[in-house]
């Protein structure tokens, strides 16, 4: 390890003294801060951002420009108010996406603005590990309750992954290369252009590693086997303008993965392994009108996993429908109206099923009203009727109102309720079993301040937030008789605080830095007696970020970025005593560089990417390793 350590250092600093020492800096390095972006995803169309209350983060298409050497929970991670367990483990060991401090399904995970779900498993939570970033164009993080646009598990927010859709000529190219640590190979290649009305993008990526030992051997042996990785996916985007109102945008997506898992923490396997496929495929369309659009979404996701080890293999199927027609228009000028139906049906194929292959339905009408900059005051109001085929009806409303002064200091409050629905596991698995359970409900309430100067080169947002969610869904075990069963039970209070700077001193040079808190408790109600105690597991309190990116010249740009994390409890399950005990995670922090260097006018651009250059040794999740210094280095190639 301390070879190749010195090996890689030594390559980044031949790649410093490579770069011309200049200080003409590229003029384009951040072309603009969150308050100028116009968004998708707070209100389902355009926006500018500016225009409301809702707090989003955005990841824009230069910052993942910049990301081929990380993945998408590694990149995620980096955000304010987001941890994502696993991120930094072994490259192949399950995500856990901590928005807020809230659980992995309690946030939505939309495509190019459609949900996309696992309905095999018992969380029902998305598998990032399905989405290569060298196929991202840009995402957007909103935060908060936003079940009133997007219906189920969008209690603490949405991350809307937003795809590359076309080139910017008839036939272009494209294509990435790289290698690094634990002999990790990455390649994407791809074709993408634009036409009168045609317009596509078609990508495949090969990843492969070897990995580290997925368990951390605490014995010191070295015995442990490396639990590699590979994974295949294919990308399709087509869009084609039928006339100069009607637009088609058919997408078809395919991800194939597979790799080696330990039996559990502290416990190392040679023989574990599982396979896991996405089929991903829809059509979005739109009508434009002479005050709004028309627009259709659809979506098909065919998820399957096998887990083979001694106990015999383990088969899990789902299959997850979406489909939704939605109205923006505006109604005067600065009223805008949105409306529309969901309609989403959730398969499981399990013929051991407490009801055999199981299937539920949710039928959504909704709608929100939008004031637009009246004097400096806008306002979203909404709601939505949510229709389950097992448990009934429920419904969910949206208040946010800002007010912006003298186009510098902006106001926010968001008022808003949220639902997620039983999962399929929890209404008719094997174990525990309960058709008659509710939807989990929230209250929501967070507001702040944001402050931007008139130079549009510094901002700064303070949010405070508080949520509330009820009818818990707590799996109950007697002991005694070995009977289980999922009920809807206890209660869990999340609360925190955000700090977001962002600066740009100069051309050449940009800033950003965060501090989150975040705490919670959950009241116990399977006891004689209420228990309410602190509760949030594996979610740092305290977490802080800077990064500062520096463009050298117009053809070299280097970054770094520090995050650190605060102690975090776990829960250990102690083979030797059946019972569960609770452990502390210390606390660490992650220091990463990237370098680029850009040639033949952009069109070759090479990177360095460097993760871990503490060297810190630490674990995300109580028994399992993590990635030690490690390090990318390739080039992405565009014709």
């Amino acid at each position: 390890m301390k070879k190749e350590r010195k090996v890689w250092a030594m390559t980044l600093i031949a790649f410093w003294w490579l770069a011309p020492n200049q200080t003409n800096a590229q003029q384009d390095s951040i072309k603009s801060f969150n308050l100028n972006d116009i968004v998708v995803t707070a209100t389902k169309f355009p926006k500018n951002v500016n225009e409301t209350a809702k707090v989003l983060t955005i990841i824009d298409e230069e910052q993942l420009a910049r990301s081929s050497g990380k993945d998408v929970s590694q990149l995620l991670n980096e955000q304010v108010g987001l941890v994502v367990t696993g991120a930094n483990s072994n490259p192949g060991k399950d995500k856990g996406v901590f928005l807020r401090g809230a659980g992995s399904a309690y946030t939505l995970i939309l495509l190019d603005g459609i949900p996309v779900n696992d309905p095999s498993g018992v969380g029902g939570a998305f598998d990032l590990r399905l989405l290569p970033v060298d196929q991202i164009e840009r995402i957007e993080i909103l935060k908060g309750s936003q079940s009133t646009l997007y219906g189920t598990d969008a209690i603490a927010g949405v991350i809307n992954i937003i795809t590359k859709k076309k080139g910017e000529k008839p036939l272009g190219g494209f294509a990435t290369l790289s290698y690094g640590s634990y002999n990790t190979f990455k390649g994407t290649v791809g074709v993408s252009g634009s036409a009168q009305k045609i317009d596509y993008n078609v990508g495949y990526t090969r990843y492969n590693t070897d990995g580290i030992s997925e368990a951390k051997d605490k014995t010191g042996t070295g015995n442990f086997d490396k639990d590699g990785y590979s994974q295949d996916a294919f990308q399709a985007n087509l869009g084609y303008n039928a006339t100069q109102k009607l637009s088609l945008k058919p997408y078809f997506r395919y991800n194939n993965f597979n790799g080696k898992y330990d039996a559990g923490a502290f416990s190392d396997s040679k023989k574990d392994i599982y396979t896991s496929n996405l089929l991903n495929t829809g059509l979005s369309a739109q009508y434009q009108l002479t005050r709004g659009s028309i627009n259709l979404l659809y979506g098909y996701d065919k998820m399957d996993r096998k887990f083979d080890s001694d106990f015999g293999p383990l088969v899990f199927k789902g299959r997850f429908q979406h489909t939704e027609v939605f109205l923006n228009y505006v109604l005067a000028k600065h009223v805008q109206l949105l409306t529309g139906l969901s309609f989403q049906n959730i398969h499981m194929i399990d013929t051991t099923a407490t009801e055999k292959n199981p299937t539920v339905s949710i039928r959504s009408p909704y709608a929100s009203l939008f004031l637009k900059n009246m004097g400096g005051l806008s306002v979203e109001v909404g709601g939505r009727y949510n229709s389950h085929s097992k448990y009934g009806n429920n419904f969910t409303y949206s208040f946010n109102p800002s007010y912006l002064f003298n186009n510098q200091i902006k106001l926010f409050l968001n008022l808003s309720t949220g639902f997620k629905t039983p999962t399929l596991g929890q209404l008719f698995g094997q174990y525990g079993p309960n058709p008659d359970l509710k939807p989990e409900k929230s209250k929501n309430m967070e507001g702040g301040v944001q402050f931007f100067n008139t130079r549009k080169n510094f901002d700064v947002r303070l949010t405070g937030f508080q949520r509330d969610l009820t009818d818990v869904i707590y799996f109950s075990f007697d002991p005694v008789t070995f009977q289980s069963k999922y009920i809807n039970l206890n209660k869990q209070s999340d609360y925190g605080f955000e700090a977001e700077v962002s600066a740009r001193p100069g051309k050449s040079l940009t800033l950003r830095a965060f501090y989150a808190f975040v705490d919670g408790q959950i009241t116990d109600k399977s006891g004689t007696k209420d228990t309410t105690y602190h509760n949030l597991i594996r979610r740092p309190k305290h977490s802080f970020g800077i990064n500062i990116g520096y463009q050298t010249t117009p053809e070299f740009y280097v970054s770094a970025n520090l995050k650190t994390f605060s102690n975090r409890s776990d829960l250990f399950f102690n083979s030797a005593t059946f019972g569960t005990e609770k452990v502390t995670l210390d606390s660490y922090a992650l220091l990463d560089v990237y370098l680029e260097y850009k040639l033949s006018k952009g069109k070759i651009k090479l990177f360095v990417d460097a993760k871990n250059l503490l060297n810190q040794d630490y674990m995300e999740v109580y028994g399992y390793n993590t990635m030690k210094f490690n390090i990318m280095a390739g080039l992405n190639f565009r014709l």
